[in-house]
């Protein structure tokens, strides 16, 4: 601000010439002789014609004297800067001084001095003895007198008088003004205020404006001021403000007045300069510094309590007069608002503030006047803004013991102190890095208050309206909560990657009470020390509980936890109770006088602690008793006393000659303070009693009175609580408390400022989000207004923002459970509301809109909300309020052509409207009972909805649409992966089956529940490992606890179908897995299985014919063909199964020898069903028959397996022997198409498999496990069965024959040489013998007579050309030779003559021994 400032807007800034200024210097003479003369007194004296004119009055004479020389000034010869400015100004100043001028004569001599001074025409710069002049000014004008003629005359003079010295202050000449001065100038404007008490408003009104200018004025000069500038001191009797002087007009006998102290001769005139004592002029330093600090602490003064305001003691109730604290407060304001950090240059100044301002601001704090403590708040907070560094303890200590405590009513505090302690703390809170320092300076901190928890704490329990509307306090404290979420929310922005905090544990003792921070401005360094802190302190807290509840067991506890040696030290004990909050003091107290060694040595190292340097004995008594209570056992008293004493005499040693004067003087305080603060004791002891108490303790002598006395008021003053406060509640700042704050605050650790990057935000929404949480959701329950209401969901969106952020999903868990209440849909009465109840009621429509923009924005950390989330969606699809592409996945769009096989719809998990319930039900939600409304007989005009309702249903509709639902589900595969699994739990849980009931309602909202699990399932493919056992196990409940069909059970099997056929493709790993999953299919009720058997099927085939080249796995194939398998028997699934089928064996496509067995198996089935045409059973069999192709090729493949070639060759050999196995059972199938194409498939199978390299042993199973078997399955079939049943069996027996022939003859050669040859050949012709007298239809059969031995002659022959047939000599009557011929003679008895005539038989017999190498028929035992 600038010092020079117009009130006139007549008069013209700029300087004038020479000419204006010599006018406007007789204008103003003329003036003041003019009202001289209406005087009685002046205007005889002047007007007399016969008076001499040597007799003419000095004030007169000096006015005319000037009027006759200003035009000769300000010319060439004589410029006005060479004319010394006192020259033309001191007949204006003796008139002001003189005491016989009347008040209007005085007014207008002052309204002179203002013009000129106005004009700026004092150049300090360019002029001479302008400090002379100003100094004249300065000295007349305060010291001015006049006489007093009437009230209003007075009053306007004493305006003037103020107008001159602000414009005094204003001018370019001020400058030159010393710090006496400046302090004079300040002092006679504090006395004019004072005096116009009495006075009129307007001028108590222009007085306390212009003092409050001139302080602006003053200070406005501090910014400017370099460090340590104007060291000289302002002395009180060179015009130091004084405020002990008498105050106001003095009141002469002759009825004069003046406005300065009385002086006299040449005292009325202070020279500018001083005179050094060799005779040398020193010109003044300008004013600066020193005048400041006077008239900063001059201020100050007007605040004390103690002098100015009645206290009552020992309650908060403060009878306090506002006026001049007000007043005094107002400047001290715009003192700190114009110093700004500036102040921190000046050490003084900075220490008065620390000291004096605070002190007095703390105890003004609890004034009972809403104004007073606006103020003291407002100051606070710009001494935060601008000083905080240097006012650490200070800060802390206003928060603790005036905000919390006027913030509460159970404190005393009026509802309009409590309004106005929290609007301030409002205003703190909007401090961009306000929570955060107090959090890093003082919650951090071991030997200070949680001032943030407990802020933060305040703001959420002011928030609740107990029994009681919304009043302007609780919407402060939510104002409060949602600036701090809000600047937390706004540092998020600036959060760097490597800002994440890890969990400190202390592995090894360091001594807490001496940490400190390397560097206190490095944040690197800082953020890890202070939450290393704030665990330590968290730490101490729960020792401190232990502690509390058995000291002894607590010490045992404070030893595991690395906060002190292992070894327990009486210092580290002591150092314990000294520095750790939360102690029981009593329990302190105990142990410190207990008569223990160690306890002994823990209290001498206790008061070591304490420093009681430069104290009274008083106050450091008052001190070392505040931290814990003394003991009542008078041994322990005097052992604590007794430390305590030798601790006081060490540091001040000044006035006690030893330690026992101070232990009898410490007693005697004691002693006085119970009986001066004892309502019991009666008679007082006066302060003589107590100073004749005190003789001769000082080593024998007295003490001085004066400091006896001085003791004996302290304690009358001041008791000393002897019972501490504990750590409950908020404790006053007494003075011994205060003097102790100051000296901390000398080594305090320096106070950290915190940046915008959000370094402790994460611990410290950690400890505000519950309680914000619960503080804005009554405050959100208890509004009406919209701007109350959109204030607390910006809240609710910024906590959730944050949480996200830091990944606190508790915090947002408790924070969408608390929305969800408000969109009333889990309010079991809305259904019974109207329509329109979204559309109308606005609490619940901002509600449902924020839980679901917190679903879609951060359902990352959504963990236990999602089951709310749900029970909302869930209320409305009752209501029939949900988009249909809510249970959508992301490939919906593009497969909705597979829907239709063979013209049919195949159920799907696409949209609900697909799936086709089982009954129409009558719905009780909203969209239920418009379609009721809507679907009535149209002559009940009563439940047609009218316009008004209509237009309420689409704004409804319009809001859930706006809220995106689908968007949760769609982009679930954004989630994280414990979100997602708690979603999907979430819809396992609501639609489990055991819920469902009779009522369409459950069953629809358990299909609903599925739709939405099947929909994230297939959008988190990439993740399905996540949600594949959640799902497998729902879907596994609905079909084990289902034994009707119904709609849940077909989406869950539908569901499932499309699960496998939508993932196999990308999930190779889980294909197994997948296709195991479809086992639930062959669950089923039978019921259930064969009303959607077809579909099923359909399903199946789409996903053999899309996946069927990633099956790989044995597994995963039973699974499918399994299910194939099931088809064949059915009506109307058997033909697209056997499609399925089909595609699978086509060629070979896909078959593998990890599903040939299986789709040998699922063929037979296909090929032994009786559903459908015989022409499919006979297709099943080609499919049979041509995979033999694909063993074949395996088989020559594996030549070259190297070592894994065995066991190739063995599994292929399984997979032949299997699928002749299944021919055999064909073989005996009633239709004659079909066993006969099975046994020529048979003889395919078999006769194909020599290019195998079989092994004989396998042959030789193959004869008697499958032909010899189907032979003699087929001869009991002909003996035992119906004809009807089995029609032309004799065609199927001579296919049967020729089967056996064609093999035997073309592995004769190979099986010869087997020690088994002579039994298998034994069966063959037994055989023959057995299918020559079957009878069929009660007769031979010719074509068996003829075909038999026209085959078993071509053995024979066969046998003999390879020299297989011959004849051993034996006499075993068991002889195979033999034998065998016994039965070929019973075939053909002329069949061994044909073939062997005698002479050959003889040769035959001779040359058995000859070749014996040769290939022979062996006679062997027989074994049948």
């Amino acid at each position: 601000m600038g010092r020079r400032g117009i009130q006139n807007s007549a008069i013209d800034a700029a300087s004038p010439d020479a000419g204006d200024l010599a006018c406007v210097i007789c204008s103003e003479v003329s003036a003041v002789l003019a009202v001289m003369r209406r005087n009685v007194r002046w205007g005889s004296r002047y007007g007399s014609p016969d008076e001499d004119a040597g007799l003419e009055h000095s004030l007169i004479r000096s006015l005319k004297s000037l009027r006759r020389q200003v035009f000769s000034w300000g010319y060439a010869l004589s410029p006005w800067s060479s004319i010394e400015p006192s020259l033309y100004l001191r007949p204006f100043l003796d008139v002001v001084c003189s005491d016989e001028t009347s008040a209007p004569i005085t007014g207008v001599a002052l309204s002179s001095i203002y013009k000129i001074l106005m004009l700026d025409a004092l150049d300090p710069e360019a002029g001479i003895g302008v400090d002379a002049a100003m100094h004249l000014v300065v000295e007349a004008v305060t010291s001015c007198r006049f006489e007093v003629t009437d009230p209003a005359s007075e009053e306007a003079v004493l305006m003037k008088i103020l107008q001159v010295l602000l414009a005094i202050m204003r001018s370019r000449a001020s400058s030159v003004l010393s710090n006496q001065h400046v302090c004079t100038i300040v002092n006679t404007c504090f006395r004019v205020v004072h005096q116009a008490g009495t006075k009129g408003e307007l001028l108590q009104r222009f007085s306390r404006q212009t003092m409050h200018e001139l302080i602006r004025c003053i200070f406005s000069r501090l910014p400017d001021l370099k460090a340590g500038a104007g060291s000289l001191s302002v002395k009180p009797e060179m015009g130091a403000v004084d405020k002990d002087q008498t105050f106001g007009i003095n009141q002469e006998d002759n009825a004069n007045a003046s406005v300065g102290p009385a002086s006299t001769g040449e005292e009325d005139s202070h020279s500018p300069v001083e005179e050094a004592p060799n005779g040398e002029q020193i010109k003044v330093e300008p004013y600066g510094i020193p005048c400041m600090l006077e008239i900063f602490h001059f201020l100050c003064s007007l605040l004390n309590i103690d002098e100015h305001i009645g206290i009552t003691r020992g309650t908060n109730q403060i009878a306090i007069y506002e006026d001049v604290p007000l007043f005094a407060l107002g400047m001290i304001n715009s003192v700190i608002e114009l110093g700004g950090s500036s102040i921190n240059q000046h050490q003084k100044l900075l220490s008065l503030i620390q000291d004096e301002l605070f002190r007095n601001l703390m105890q003004l704090g609890l004034s009972m006047s809403p104004l007073i403590l606006s103020m003291v708040c407002s100051i606070a907070l710009n001494l935060y803004r601008q000083l905080c560094t240097e006012l650490k303890l200070q800060l802390e200590a206003f928060f603790s013991c005036v905000i919390l405590r006027v913030a509460q009513s159970r404190y005393g505090a009026t509802y309009h102190q409590q309004e106005v302690a929290m609007e301030a703390l409002v205003d703190f809170c909007r401090q961009r890095t306000f929570m955060a320092e107090m959090y890093a300076n003082f919650d951090c901190d071991i030997s200070s208050s949680n001032v943030f928890e407990e802020l933060a704490n305040l703001l959420s329990k002011s928030a609740f309206p107990v029994n009681c509307p919304l009043a302007s306090t609780h919407l402060l404290a939510l104002d409060g909560l949602i600036a701090m979420v809000k600047e937390m929310s706004n540092r998020i922005e600036n959060a760097s990657l490597s800002s994440e905090q890890t969990t400190l544990e202390l592995e090894v003792f360091s001594p807490f009470w001496t940490l400190k921070c390397e560097d206190d401005s490095d944040p690197n360094q800082w953020v890890r020390f202070v939450n290393h802190m704030k665990h330590i302190k968290r730490r101490l807290m729960i020792v401190a509980d232990h502690f509390n509840r058995d000291p002894k067991k607590g010490l045992e506890f404070l030893k595991g936890t690395h906060l002190v040696p292992e070894n327990l030290d009486p210092h580290s004990v002591a150092c314990f109770f000294r520095y750790t909050a939360g102690l029981d003091k009593n329990l302190v107290g105990d142990y410190l006088g207990n008569h223990d060694e160690f306890c002994v040595k823990v209290l001498h190292e206790f008061v070591r602690t304490f420093d009681f340097q430069n104290l009274n004995l008083d106050t450091a008594l008052r001190l070392f008793l505040d931290t814990f209570r003394l003991p009542g056992e008078s041994q322990k008293i005097q052992r604590v006393l007794e430390a305590f004493s030798e601790r006081y005499f060490e540091q001040s040693p000044e006035i006690l000659v030893d330690k026992d004067a101070a232990l009898v003087l410490a007693y005697s305080l004691i002693m006085l303070n119970t009986d001066q603060h004892n309502a019991q004791v009666k008679k007082k002891m006066t302060e003589e009693d107590f100073i004749r108490n005190n003789r001769r303790i000082n080593g024998g002598n007295d003490l001085p009175r004066e400091f006896l006395s001085e003791l004996y008021h302290s304690i009358c003053r001041n008791e000393i609580r002897t019972i501490p406060e504990q750590v409950s509640g908020f404790s006053e700042m007494y003075h011994s408390r205060w003097i102790n704050l100051i000296r901390k605050s000398k080594k305090m650790s320096p106070y950290i400022v915190c940046d915008s990057r959000p370094l402790l935000d994460l611990q410290m929404f950690t400890i505000m989000s519950g309680p914000t949480v619960a503080a804005i959701s009554v405050v959100f329950d208890n509004a009406e207004h919209e701007e109350i209401l959109l204030t607390c969901i910006d809240g609710f969106l910024t906590v959730a923002k944050i949480s996200a952020h830091y990944h606190l999903e508790d915090a947002l868990d408790d924070l969408v459970v608390s929305l969800c209440k408000f969109t009333t849909l889990l309010d079991s009465s809305f259904f019974e509301e109207p329509v329109t109840i979204f559309a109308d009621d606005m609490k619940a429509r901002l509600a449902l809109e924020t839980v679901f923009s917190i679903a879609n924005s951060y359902g990352d950390c959504i963990r236990n909300g999602w089951r709310n989330i749900l029970d909302c969606i869930l209320r409305l699809h009752k209501l029939g309020l949900l988009p249909a592409c809510i249970t959508s996945d992301a490939a919906d769009d593009s497969e909705t052509s597979l829907d239709l096989v063979y013209g049919k719809l195949v159920p799907n998990s696409l949209s609900t409207s697909q799936v086709q319930m089982v009954t129409p039900r009558k719905s009780s939600g909203l969209m239920g009972r418009f379609t009721q409304l809507l679907s009535f007989d149209i002559e009940d005009k009563r439940l047609e909805p009218d316009e008004q309702q209509l237009a309420a249903h689409q704004r409804t509709l319009q809001i859930i649409e706006e809220c995106h639902i689908d968007s949760i589900f769609m982009e679930s595969k954004f989630l994280h992966a414990d979100s997602l699994m708690q979603i999907a739990r979430a819809l396992t849980v609501a639609g489990h089956p055991q819920k469902v009931t009779n009522s369409p309602d459950d069953e629809e909202t358990a299909v609903f529940c599925l739709e939405l699990l099947i929909a994230i399932t297939l959008n988190n493919r990439d993740r399905i490992g996540l949600l594949w056992q959640g799902v497998y196990e729902h879907i596994a409940n609905i079909v084990q606890s289902t034994a009707v069909p119904c709609a849940l059970v077909e989406k869950a099997v539908f569901g499932l179908l499309r699960i496998c056929q939508r993932l196999l493709p990308y999930k190779e790993n889980l294909v197994d897995e997948l296709l195991r999953s479809l086992q639930l299919v062959l669950k089923l009720d039978a019921r259930v299985a064969d009303a959607y058997c077809e579909n099923i099927t359909q399903e199946i085939a789409r996903l053999v014919k899309a996946n069927a080249t990633h099956m790989k796995s044995q597994v995963g194939w039973r699974t499918i063909i399994s299910l194939l398998s099931i088809t064949a028997r059915h009506p109307e699934a058997s033909e697209v199964g056997f499609e399925a089928l089909l595609f699978i064996m086509s060629e070979g496509a896909h078959i593998s020898p990890a599903n040939y067995i299986l789709l040998i198996e699922a063929s037979r089935h296909f090929a032994e069903s009786r559903v459908g045409l015989t022409d499919r059973s006979v297709r099943a069999i080609d499919l049979m028959a041509e995979s033999f192709n694909c063993l074949f090729c395996w088989s020559r493949e594996t030549r070259d397996a190297g070592e894994e070639a065995d066991k190739i060759s063995d599994g292929i050999r399984e997979m032949w022997e299997r699928l002749i196995q299944a021919l055999r059972k064909i073989c005996l199938d009633q239709r004659e198409k079909v066993r006969n194409h099975a046994l020529l498939s048979l003889q395919k199978c078999l006769v194909g498999a020599e290019g195998m390299c079989l092994l004989p042993s396998t042959w030789l199973w193959a004869f008697d496990q499958v032909i010899f078997t189907v032979l003699d399955d087929l001869l009991e079939i002909v003996q035992n069965q119906s004809p009807k049943d089995y029609r032309n069996m004799e065609g199927t027996l001579t296919h049967a024959m020729k089967l056996l022939s064609r093999v035997f003859l073309q592995l004769v050669q190979e099986l010869s040489q087997q020690s088994s040859f002579c039994k298998l050949w034994l069966g063959v012709i037994e055989r023959m013998e057995k299918y020559m007298k079957v009878k069929v239809r009660g007769r031979k059969s010719e074509k068996l007579q003829e075909l038999i031995p026209e085959l078993l002659k071509n053995i024979l022959l066969i046998m003999k050309s390879k020299g297989i047939l011959s004849e051993r000599s034996t006499t075993d009557e068991d002889n195979l030779w033999e034998l065998a011929w016994l039965h070929i003679n019973n075939i053909a008895p002329l069949l061994q003559s044909e073939l062997l005539p005698v002479q050959e038989m003889e040769q035959l017999h001779s040359g058995v021994q000859a070749d014996l190498s040769s290939p022979r028929l062996v006679a062997e035992p027989s074994v049948g």
